[in-house]
């Protein structure tokens, strides 16, 4: 048995990977039973709420601070996983399996049961060593982030049970980097996924109709494309910007017709946009509009997700938390790269309800491999994220 698996906190992170809280349908009972044993060997008060479903838990560990009136912080992580196919992985993706170079295989090793039990890890040390902080720390484990978190995270920060945690401030998750410098994350982009009902006259095949539904999604695909092919030249000729400071524009999906010689009444295309942070979203959707209007006309607009214009949070001298995170890792000598998410995190959530989040991830040196196959951290790589946030977290807990 190597070192990596003797190690006590390697065990227990490898307890909860071989917990498969995999999409779709997935019991969290399994999931709730491990932590709530979890926050009892801490010594550690835990309470499940049920927001939306009784399916649907979120359990909180809470240490209490010495100052419990102060606003508290929430050390967030989400308990589901993505699908797999378990084919195309070097090791079954619920085993966990360490391979001679201390590589740890499983579903949720980045994305993100490295990050919750990181938090967990942290906090053992700390009250071991006789460590009190000022702050009250609610230690968060929400279900269905991967499908947008709507009966999780979105229904919890709306009920009174949220509220009484007084929150000021949230960690969350990052991305890995491939790279020395770590990514923090301070804002998302907005989601905006609509399907364009395209309606047009119909007729056979072997006419020259005019106001087709093809050619009304002509008109429109040749807009969206050029306003993607901008978007991507942005990009590629600012090395300022990253993928998160510009707006993604992709054709999803598109159905239509019933029969091939048959000209259809009706075609549908779905785009999935993300918007900018800077973008005005009701100017952009005025230009949509616009752009259906010039295409013929009699083209409806629904929307699947239509995500608000959420406050980044505020990386300057108005915002204590982020101080004390930045002088952490500074002192640490942590080099660190602020982002814009280029995907949705259950931040999103916590900004709109008011209250400042940080996304990060302590993994750097290793390859971005959340939703891919053969998902993996480093034993060695997941072990010094557990002391960062033995530095990180009492900073914050104490600003």
């Amino acid at each position: 048995m190597s070192a990596w698996e003797k190690n006590e906190e390697i065990k227990i992170f490898r307890e909860y990977l071989r917990i498969p809280s995999v999409h779709p349908d997935i019991d969290y009972t399994p999931c709730v039973e491990f932590l709530k044993k979890q926050a009892s060997k801490l010594g550690l008060p835990s309470k499940v709420y049920y927001p939306a479903q009784e399916t649907k838990p979120v359990v909180v560990i809470t240490w209490k601070g010495t100052q419990p009136d102060m606003p508290s912080v929430i050390l967030n992580s989400h308990m589901d996983v993505v699908p797999v196919f378990p084919e195309m992985w070097k090791h079954k993706p619920f085993s966990a399996d360490i391979d001679k170079d201390g590589k740890i295989y499983a579903r949720g090793t980045q994305d993100m049961k490295c990050v919750g039990m990181q938090y967990l890890a942290a906090i053992r040390a700390l009250k071991s060593g006789g460590a009190t902080l000022k702050r009250t720390l609610h230690i968060m484990y929400v279900p269905d982030e991967e499908i947008g978190g709507h009966l999780g995270m979105e229904a919890f920060v709306k009920t009174d049970d949220f509220k009484t945690l007084n929150a000021g401030f949230s960690l969350d998750e990052g991305l890995a980097s491939e790279t020395e410098i770590y990514p923090v994350f301070y804002a998302e982009r907005s989601i905006w996924q609509i399907h364009f009902k395209i309606n047009g006259n119909a007729g056979h095949g072997s006419l020259l109709l005019n106001n087709t539904a093809g050619e009304k999604l002509h008109y429109l695909l040749d807009k969206m494309m050029a306003f993607r092919k901008a978007e991507s030249l942005r990009l590629q000729l600012n090395p300022h910007l990253n993928i998160g400071d510009v707006t993604t524009v992709n054709l999803t999906r598109v159905s239509g017709g019933v029969q091939s010689n048959v000209i259809p009444p009706q075609l549908e295309a779905v785009f999935d946009i993300r918007l900018a942070i800077h973008i005005d979203h009701k100017e952009f959707e005025k230009k949509l509009r616009q752009w259906c209007k010039e295409a013929g006309g009699d083209i409806e607009l629904e929307f699947e997700q239509k995500e608000p214009k959420i406050e980044a949070t505020k990386l300057d001298d108005s915002n204590i938390y982020w101080l004390a995170f930045k002088k952490c890792l500074d002192d640490l000598s942590l080099h660190c790269g602020t982002r814009v998410f280029p995907g949705g995190t259950d931040s999103r959530y916590i900004r709109e309800a008011g209250i400042p989040s940080i996304g990060f991830s302590p993994m750097n040196n290793t390859p971005v491999l959340l939703h891919d196959h053969n998902e993996f951290i480093k034993a060695d790589t997941y072990l010094q994220g557990i002391e960062i946030y033995k530095k990180l977290i009492p900073a914050i807990a104490n600003a």
